[in-house]
């Protein structure tokens, strides 16, 4: 055999190993790629049905939006209409305070002129009493 023969053949060997190895190689690569694929093919559909979920959604929150500011807007109404009310109520309450305090003020006059008006009762009847004393002892002593 020749040097170019042997080169040939190593050649040739070198081609069987390559082969070998790579056949497995390329199949478990083939595998992988199928997987790659099916994985894909899961995402895609995945992100239709969340696309999908995502549109139902934002309608559903629009339309809550929407209801909400209703909701607002009648409640800001009604607390508008009844204001006057607690400004009405706020206006009795302190008038019943103010009414509150002269009653006690009339209470504590009325109290102290009545006190005023015992004593000087008492002095007209002492007076009365002495009046009478005098006038009993004067006539007394004329007779």
């Amino acid at each position: 055999m020749s040097g170019g023969e042997i080169a040939g053949l190593l050649a040739a060997l070198a081609l069987i190993v390559l082969v070998v190895f790579l056949v497995p190689v390329l199949l478990q690569l083939s595998k992988t790629l199928k997987n790659v694929d099916n994985v894909v093919s899961e995402v895609k559909t995945t992100v239709n049905v969340v696309t999908n979920d995502v549109d139902v959604l934002s309608r559903q929150v629009e339309g809550l939006l929407v209801k909400s500011n209703e909701l607002l807007n009648d409640v800001n109404g009604k607390v508008a209409t009844i204001d006057p009310l607690f400004t009405a109520v706020a206006d009795l309450s302190e008038s019943v305070s103010d009414l509150n305090s002269s009653s006690k003020n009339l209470l504590s006059k009325v109290t102290s002129v009545g006190k005023t008006t015992a004593k000087a009762g008492v002095a007209t009847k002492v007076g009365g009493t002495a009046i009478k004393f005098f006038r009993h002892n004067k006539s007394s002593e004329k007779k």
